[in-house]
């Protein structure tokens, strides 16, 4: 979605909100944070910086870690990538990155930090994944054969991560991933009846279609879930 003009802000305007708080902020150390790679602002066509607000809480954790915290730029560095990419930062070298997205019934939620990255979505290596899930390579390998976990792109997302604590909670009673291929199949055809009922609003032509269907998408979901948990405790209580 398009930022609006005057969600931006120049970097005179960045200074004078900054300054308040660091009396010795100025527009050269800016720049210097900029070429370090702490922060990245737009660029009119003339060239001149358009910061967001992001940007702004950016510039402002940057500042409060060195002050602080005598934090070096390569550790805030490391720090801000692991914001961005849903986690919390390591508080000793070496240490395991937690993730900061709780979940709530399989929906992730962001708990702290939440304006330093728009779109927050969390991203993990397979370290991280494996880490934060309590599963094993091995165990992670054979999710993957069977397309219970997947990667997207470099990273493991917050879908993963739910799936993957599931599956390790599960083994204790001796579920392992071949067994699960069923939740896999069945899941396919839920998101394909999903996908019949939205994709008629998605060829709409009107300007709030896309909207429509994400709240169509977000209810069927639900209502999956929902059908879905109570099917299972109906059956069980066949065994009792």
């Amino acid at each position: 979605m398009a930022v609006p003009a005057r969600a931006y802000l120049s970097i005179g305007e960045v200074l004078s909100k900054l300054r308040g708080e660091f009396p010795d902020v100025t527009i050269s150390k800016i720049r210097f944070l900029e070429s370090e790679g702490l922060i990245d602002p737009q660029r009119t066509p003339s060239g001149y910086r358009k910061f967001t607000a992001v940007d702004l809480e950016r510039l402002r954790y940057v500042l409060t870690a060195q002050r602080d915290q005598y934090l070096p730029l390569r550790v805030i560095k490391e720090n801000l990538d692991a914001l961005d990419r849903g986690l919390t930062p390591a508080t000793t070298p070496g240490a395991a990155l937690a993730p900061r997205l709780a979940t709530i019934d399989g929906e992730l939620t962001a708990a702290t930090f939440k304006n330093l990255s728009q779109d927050s979505e969390l991203r993990l290596s397979r370290e991280e994944l494996l880490q934060n899930s309590g599963l094993d390579d091995v165990q992670l390998t054979e999710l993957e054969s069977f397309g219970l976990v997947v990667m997207k792109g470099r990273y493991y997302g917050g879908d993963a991560l739910s799936v993957a604590k599931a599956v390790a909670e599960m083994t204790a009673f001796g579920i392992e991933a071949r067994h699960l291929r069923s939740f896999k199949t069945a899941a396919d055809r839920e998101v394909g009846l999903v996908e019949q009922v939205i994709t008629p609003l998605l060829r709409q032509k009107s300007s709030d279609a896309k909207a429509r269907a994400e709240e169509v998408q977000r209810e069927l979901a639900s209502l999956s879930v929902r059908l879905h948990a109570a099917l299972v405790a109906s059956g069980l209580s066949r065994l009792r």
